[in-house]
């Protein structure tokens, strides 16, 4: 008994329905489903990604060296006459660094302060002879500058903050991508939910139909092919009946999918019910698609990343770079004593490479960085140009789309009505089959094209809110620059 109670629990709970207006579609599949959050999780890579970048302008304090490095072999030592005499070896050599370094991108230098210090072990002396030797740098400067060389953290310095900037506007279109796409899914359903009632009503109505052609028949007052007309429409109005079943199940999955809803519960969609009342000037879209959109950033950048291919170009003509280091330095038998009136230390070395004929190579790379330049620029230009045309488009279609809205919702009250009408005309006797079909085909019609027009209206409408990043509806920015 108890488990006859516990099925019956379940089984309860697995035909649960749910309903679902479209805004709470939305918000769950911005919330909840997968798409969502990936979307989260490439916001979250980019963000370390610009974290990294921002590291490389601060200093690195770093600690290197090598603990322990043992040998003990045969190795063939060269005399002062030019013989070899082969010496077994037996030692081991350490050290270590600890230096802070810091990258100067306004020149491509590198500065660092350093401190290091070495240890010798030789397990072969003789007797007396003291074994361990050390040697270290108590504190010495480093200085590379590279001299007419490309200087990558210059560029980057200008670049990254427009990758960023761009990850964290693509995010907010691909929250409202989201939303277009799951308005899609949830019209895919609510069009299946609605030819399913629409079949199921038509089976019903065709079957109070039968009933009345089959009273009128047994009273001679009707045909046998009208009557069998009759059955043929009540077997037609159960096959739609299954096929709009089938793909209301179909597009349920789908939908319950997308959104990361559990497969058992049962969907049941509302009809959008109060359509949103706003103006959409075009200047308007144009001024925050410019203002919001990942596109204008991604512009700046490109035309950005051109000309850093052209300093690229330019700086690979000729190596040359300064390298300098002053600091401290001794050796002694005791680590403390090289601490003890240390040596001055100082290098410095002045590096190039210039190609003396390198056959027009150089040439070559200068002119397809700067024909790529060209061609980016050029592009870019032409994107804008799309770039404006769409939005223009996107808000007169979105005009039109409200106003075909209007019309529809109209029309599919006036065929309901007259349907209605002419059903009871027709139980009167007032109105043929033919004439009744015919009212019943306009209502379908009617109403499928109303369900359309919603589709429409708000795909558009999303459309146009992932296009400017903006919610005319409520006149607010879908992304706000300062925030992070």
């Amino acid at each position: 008994m108890a488990l006859f109670f516990f099925v019956a629990i379940f089984s309860v709970k697995a035909q649960e329905t749910v309903s679902f207006t479209l805004e709470d579609i939305v918000e769950r599949a911005k919330t909840q489903s997968p798409a969502a959050l990936r979307a989260d999780t490439r916001r979250e890579n980019m963000y370390w990604g610009y974290r990294f970048h921002l590291s490389n302008y601060n200093p690195q304090l770093r600690l290197s060296g090598t603990v322990p490095s043992y040998r003990q072999e045969f190795s063939n030592v060269i005399q002062p006459d030019g013989t070899v005499e082969f010496r077994e070896i037996r030692q081991n050599l350490m050290d270590l660094e600890l230096g802070l370094q810091q990258e100067i991108a306004a020149t491509g230098a590198t500065i660092s302060v350093n401190s290091s210090t070495n240890r010798f072990d030789n397990f072969l002396t003789g007797e007396g002879q003291p074994t361990t030797r050390w040697s270290g740098v108590p504190v010495n400067v480093r200085l590379y500058q590279p001299i007419f060389a490309f200087n990558p953290l210059k560029w980057d310095k200008m670049i990254e903050p427009l990758l960023y900037e761009e990850s964290k506007r693509t995010f907010v279109e691909d929250m409202e991508n989201i939303s277009e796409r799951v308005t899609n899914y949830f019209f895919n359903f609510l069009v299946a939910q609605v030819n399913l009632d629409i079949a199921t009503k038509n089976l019903k109505n065709s079957e109070e139909i039968l009933k009345i052609e089959r009273g009128r028949y047994n009273i001679g007052t009707t045909y046998e092919d009208k009557l069998l007309q009759v059955e043929l429409q009540v077997l037609q109005a159960k096959q739609d009946v299954a096929g709009a079943r089938l793909d209301m199940e179909s597009s349920s999955l789908v939908l319950k999918s997308f959104i990361g809803l559990n497969e058992t519960i049962n969907l049941s969609l509302e009809l959008p019910g109060e359509i949103p009342e706003f103006e959409v000037n075009v200047d308007e879209a144009l001024q925050y698609a410019f203002q919001n959109r990942s596109d204008a950033t991604q512009f700046e950048r490109e035309r950005l990343q051109a000309d850093e291919s052209v300093a690229q170009a330019r700086g690979q003509r000729f190596q040359m770079g300064l390298n300098a280091s002053y600091g401290y330095n001794n050796a002694a038998f005791a680590f403390g004593e090289i601490f003890t009136d240390p040596n001055t230390q100082a290098l410095v070395s002045l590096n190039f490479g210039v190609p003396v004929l390198d056959w027009g190579r150089n040439k070559a790379r200068m002119s397809r960085a700067k024909a790529n330049q060209k061609l980016i620029n050029y592009e870019v230009d032409q994107a804008i140009i799309n770039f404006e045309q769409e939005i223009f488009t996107m808000v007169k279609n979105f005009e039109m789309l409200r106003e075909r809205l209007e019309i529809t919702q109209l029309s599919d009250e006036v065929a309901d009505k007259r349907y209605e009408i002419a059903f009871k005309r027709y139980q009167s006797g007032n109105v043929t089959i033919t004439d009744l079909n015919i009212a019943q085909q306009e209502k379908d019609k009617n109403r499928r094209e109303y369900v359309q027009s919603l589709r429409d209206f708000w795909t558009a409408y999303y459309e146009l809110r992932k296009s400017t990043l903006y919610d005319f509806e409520n006149r607010q920015l879908l992304y706000i620059p300062e925030e992070e």
